[in-house]
């Protein structure tokens, strides 16, 4: 299989009415992982949930392709087949729906009529990859995230990630509200899943999780686009000087260009 690349183009997205991305470009390879950082209201979200075809971000100009294919022209489910994969900051709680149940409609989705995963063969790569995972066993009769904890929803994100195998992964803010030990045991199962045949976009607000999960690249974000990206000592100095002294430096006002962003 060859490596992905997503290539974002002068991408611009409005949530009604209001542009909150604005004029964004950044290209991730298989292999890679990027992160995005920037203060509150900067259009991270935004940029992830457009990605993803959510109705009610709109993308008013720009090109978003994965490996030559026109994602922005694709529905949220063709965008999955793709090869696109997006872990949510709060994921869903769905009573009366196993996860076991969830995840195989979803992998029977992606790999579309006709092509459905036989049932014993699904479990069997279900219980490998929780072991793979350290997950407990008893996570795929629990009702689709029911009762979990903070940590517990992340780390059954990064089991449909392992599941679906996906060509690029967004993790928006997976370290959100959890501690450091949820922190730790989640950021570890996502490193398991590096290859050179999936390619990374994490955005996140803290340089914390990138000392679990070392990026390649980092990029901050502020009003809608990208205005400077670098290593990981980007991400540190983020950390020890805070967003301020780039505004400052960057001659940016304090302002942000969307309370969903």
């Amino acid at each position: 299989m060859s490596s992905p690349i997503l290539s974002i183009e002068n991408l611009h997205v409005s949530v009604e009415g209001k542009e909150i991305v604005r004029g964004l470009d950044l290209t991730i390879k298989g292999g890679e992982i990027h992160a995005i950082m920037g203060p509150n209201g900067t259009g991270k979200s935004t940029l992830a949930s457009a990605l993803m075809g959510h109705p009610k971000y709109e993308v008013t100009d720009g090109r978003v392709t994965l490996d030559g294919q026109d994602i922005l022209s694709m529905g949220v489910d063709e965008r999955a087949r793709a090869g696109l994969f997006l872990a949510m900051q709060y994921p869903a709680e769905v009573s009366g729906v196993s996860n076991a149940n969830f995840m195989r409609q979803a992998l029977n989705a992606k790999l579309g009529e006709g092509k459905e995963v036989p049932v014993i063969k699904f479990h069997r790569q279900l219980q490998q990859k929780m072991k793979d995972l350290n997950i407990d066993p008893s996570f795929a009769e629990r009702y689709l995230n029911e009762g979990f904890s903070g940590g517990e929803k992340k780390r059954n994100e990064i089991l449909q990630m392992s599941m679906l195998e996906p060509r690029i992964a967004i993790l928006d803010e997976i370290d959100s509200g959890l501690d450091i030990d949820a922190l730790r045991i989640v950021a570890e199962s996502a490193n398991q899943l590096r290859s050179p045949e999936v390619g990374f976009l994490i955005i996140t607000h803290y340089q914390r999780l990138l000392q679990y999960i070392v990026p390649d690249f980092v990029h901050v974000m502020m009003q809608g686009k990208i205005v400077r990206s670098g290593g990981q000592e980007l991400a540190q100095e983020l950390e020890a000087r805070g967003y301020d002294w780039l505004k400052q430096e960057l001659g940016i006002e304090d302002e942000t260009v969307g309370a969903q962003a």
